[in-house]
């Protein structure tokens, strides 16, 4: 995963993959995950879980997957190391997978926190993690309500050269409705005067649970993809930037497909 840092894209390597992963890839993955989730709740909790600690997280949760056989592709990279300034990155919401692997690749070039629904800070365990984050919250009841609360708070964050993921869907879906995708992050950005970066994310092999959303079936055989669009300054109402956002994140899902 160090070659990030100097690569525009990152495809796993192959490696051999133990019986047991093979054979049960949920229990393994899990597992590890809940390694990872205690661990970093444990620092967050007394205060001292830096950014160096939220990429380890990370880069140890893409090793997770990738020890059950997952592979993940990462592309236009250089994207993130060209930013002259802090920016909003919208993109599709998958899964949860998404929350969990783009810290490694933005944070080691910009500072960012997410837009995250409220009932991510309240879980055990990983609400401190994310409230060391200093995400911004919505509590999804009231769409006006929240649309202030984005607009006043990630200006906050862009003021404080602290760039903003968000994910305009209303819930996180394997398909991808334009219709069901809103402008909230083009408008942010456009108040910002910052760039608005497009996000295309196809994360179905952490599947999306029926009775708890965040434990669903784990399928290494889909390819895990991320893809980063060129970043664009908004201009005017920002329709067209929004439209452009929409159709690179439908092309690239169907071409991954």
């Amino acid at each position: 995963m160090n070659a990030l840092t100097t690569q525009d894209t990152y495809h796993s390597p192959s490696q051999p993959i133990p019986w047991l992963a093979r054979r049960y890839p949920p229990l393994v993955f899990y597992a590890k995950i809940a390694v990872i989730i205690y661990k970093a709740s444990r620092v967050a909790k007394k205060g001292l879980y830096t950014n160096e600690h939220w990429i380890k997280s990370s880069i140890d949760t893409v090793k997770a997957l990738e020890s059950v056989g997952g592979r993940f592709e990462f592309h236009n990279l250089a994207v993130l190391r060209q930013l002259e300034s802090p920016c909003v990155f919208v993109g599709n919401h998958m899964s949860i997978l998404e929350t969990f692997v783009l810290p490694c690749l933005v944070r080691p070039y910009r500072d960012v926190t997410f837009v995250i629904k409220e009932s991510l800070i309240s879980y055990p365990f990983f609400r401190h993690v994310m409230r060391s984050r200093n995400p911004i919250v919505v509590g999804r009841a009231n769409p006006r309500e929240d649309l202030k609360t984005v607009l006043v708070e990630g200006q906050n964050r862009l003021n404080d050269n602290i760039s903003v993921v968000i994910f305009p869907q209303t819930t996180r879906s394997v398909s991808f409705d334009p219709a069901k995708f809103n402008s909230l992050g083009v408008k942010l950005a456009g108040r910002g005067r910052v760039p608005v970066v497009p996000v295309a994310l196809k994360t179905d092999a952490w599947g999306i649970g029926r009775r708890l959303k965040d434990i669903g079936e784990i399928q290494p055989d889909k390819t895990v993809h991320i893809c980063f669009g060129d970043p664009l300054p908004v201009q005017g109402s920002g329709k067209k930037e929004h439209k452009i956002i929409s159709d690179f994140i439908a092309n690239k899902l169907d071409e991954w497909r």
